[in-house]
């Protein structure tokens, strides 16, 4: 956000929420761009062979060890099944490469009125 802020030329102290920064800038939201990058290495590795050794390591058993206090961390396959769950699809899309792309492609919002201008090596934003 720092950076977000700082093409906008706002701080901290000039009080806009971060969601006003980004659709001004337009990009999306930083946890569905992460969600998407999560998604699409999914998309590899069910695309994989069998014995492919990314593949393997997703049946090694790991050995119980004491956690510490506190809620327990989610887990890659948990939060691959929270994905999988808001997609409201199978993973046996992902085999399909250019549907599962389009499953989870997340778009940048469209921009009304701002543009980044690409002319110079400062990073302003200019009315186009």
């Amino acid at each position: 956000m720092r950076m977000l802020r700082w093409m906008c030329g706002k701080t901290r102290k000039d009080r806009i929420r971060n969601i006003e920064i980004q659709r001004q800038v337009g990009v999306a939201p930083i946890d569905t761009k992460i969600r998407e990058g999560r998604l699409r290495w999914f998309g590899h590795l069910q695309r994989r062979p069998t014995n492919a050794p990314t593949r393997k390591l997703d049946s090694i058993e790991t050995v119980e060890i004491r956690r510490g206090r506190g809620r327990p961390k989610l887990t890659w396959d948990a939060l691959i099944r929270r994905d999988l769950n808001g997609l409201e699809s199978s993973p046996s899309i992902a085999l399909n490469r250019a549907q599962w792309k389009s499953l989870i492609h997340v778009a940048d919002p469209v921009n009304l009125g701002l543009r980044l201008c690409c002319c110079c090596c400062c990073c302003c934003l200019r009315f186009l």
